[in-house]
């Protein structure tokens, strides 16, 4: 791996004006002192888990703090309790629901939440609650906007239609350049009005310096960790587009049994798909060096036990958080060719990047982080630490979603919104 300083300035600091024509990466806009604050209306279907859910929270929480008011719909979950904890007003609605006539409902309800609590934008984050929420902009001229969480993919002119009420926005927000590309070549949008706004991460929870020793040997001693062996990291839950399979190949045409790999991920149902990895495994001559664990609540701690973290997803990531995140903990990444991941990483200077369904790239990447120095794995990781905090965080997600809502408040309302 070799960089110039001048050449990763160049890379770091980017012109990010070419996919975003507003203004952004600024400060984020405060809406204090403002004769009425505004009012924004965000629309998820649950409130459990995932990057729709987490980025909703964020910005929920960003809002307030700019000096709006953040009003969150959805049908609830464990989430619910932050929002809870921060004032923020949280609505039970079965948002969910596909059912067209509970769309209709939920549509008339949110129509009637927009009038009484003077909402301003509604913030559309799924394809179900996003036809309720276009419909009440519709009806009562409030702004509607989208954010593209994934390729929401299609084989019929039923499920394009169905999809494209996330391309109706007057805003739209594409998490990666890839999802802006799989916009512009999906539905007749003006690019004027998509804002391509990478996911953030925490990075003061991603932060090396803020994981004691404790929290690693706990968990090292929870997943009864080698304490002799390089760790090889493959964070995702058990599903066989993840790769996994491909992983435990290419551990195979390493030839290293000084290694050990851990799959950290709920196999969410999937039984027979980890029982068959088990099997991959033991064939391989790997029984004991492939790892399987569950969902992991401390992932920075995992990230700073392993020696090189992979993600051998075989088809697109919308973003692909982890690997982000990993970067942020000053690990070295090996990731596929396709997708949001090559926007993440910097290619040559902080990942190997390898194509997908390929175990023998894989093979090699490995072997090639594997035998790193010290020296060579310590500059890798303060070039990704870089990178990351200069785009990927939290607080530019945060300001730059802000942004939007001042570009959107600022403009006139149109007599209808686009369709």
């Amino acid at each position: 791996m070799k960089c110039t300083d001048m050449e990763l300035d160049a890379h770091l600091n980017t012109d990010d004006a070419t996919r975003n024509p507003a203004p952004g990466h600024g400060p984020a806009p405060s809406f204090a002192g403002r004769p009425k604050p505004p009012v924004v209306l965000q629309v998820v279907p649950t409130l459990v888990t995932g990057g729709a859910e987490r980025g909703c929270i964020d910005m929920a929480l960003a809002l307030a703090d700019a000096g709006g008011v953040p009003l969150v719909a959805s049908q609830g979950g464990q989430m619910v309790r932050e929002l809870d904890r921060a004032g923020i007003r949280h609505i039970t609605l079965p948002l969910a629901s596909k059912n067209p006539l509970v769309i209709r409902k939920n549509a008339k309800r949110l129509e009637t939440i927009i009038k009484e609590e003077g909402v301003d934008i509604v913030h559309a984050r799924s394809r179900a609650p996003a036809w309720s929420a276009w419909m009440a902009c519709q009806r009562t001229g409030a702004r509607y906007m989208t954010t593209f969480h994934a390729p929401y993919n299609f084989n019929s002119g039923l499920k394009r239609w169905y999809n494209s009420v996330m391309a109706r926005g007057e805003r739209i927000i594409a998490i990666s350049d890839f999802i802006r590309r799989h916009i512009l070549d999906s539905y007749d949008v003006d690019p004027a009005r998509i804002r391509t706004i990478h996911r953030g991460i925490d990075p003061f929870v991603f932060s090396p310096d803020r994981v004691s020793s404790a929290r690693m040997i706990q968990l090292a001693r929870q997943w009864r960790l080698p304490d002799d062996k390089p760790i090889i990291l493959l964070p995702g839950r058990l599903t066989r587009w993840k790769g996994q399979t491909v992983l435990i190949e290419a551990l195979e045409k390493l030839g290293r049994k000084d290694v050990c790999a851990l799959l950290v991920g709920s196999d969410q149902g999937r039984t027979g798909y980890r029982q068959e990895l088990e099997e991959r495994a033991k064939r391989a001559g790997l029984a004991g060096a492939v790892l399987m664990t569950d969902h992991c609540s401390d992932m920075a701690a995992a990230y700073l036990l392993s020696t090189v973290v992979v993600s051998a997803s075989r088809e697109p990531e919308a973003f692909g958080r982890v690997i982000v995140e990993a970067q942020a903990m000053g690990k070295p990444v090996i990731i596929t060719s396709i997708g949001a991941y090559q926007e993440t990483v910097i290619p040559g200077e902080t990942a190997w990047v390898v194509p997908p369904d390929d175990a023998d790239a894989l093979a090699k990447a490995l072997d090639e982080a594997l035998s790193l120095t010290q020296e060579q794995r310590e500059a890798i990781g303060a070039r990704a630490q870089a990178f990351v905090a200069d785009r990927y965080t939290k607080q530019r997600m945060c300001a730059d979603t802000l942004a939007v809502y001042a570009e959107l408040l600022a403009e006139p309302a149109p007599r209808q919104n686009a369709r």
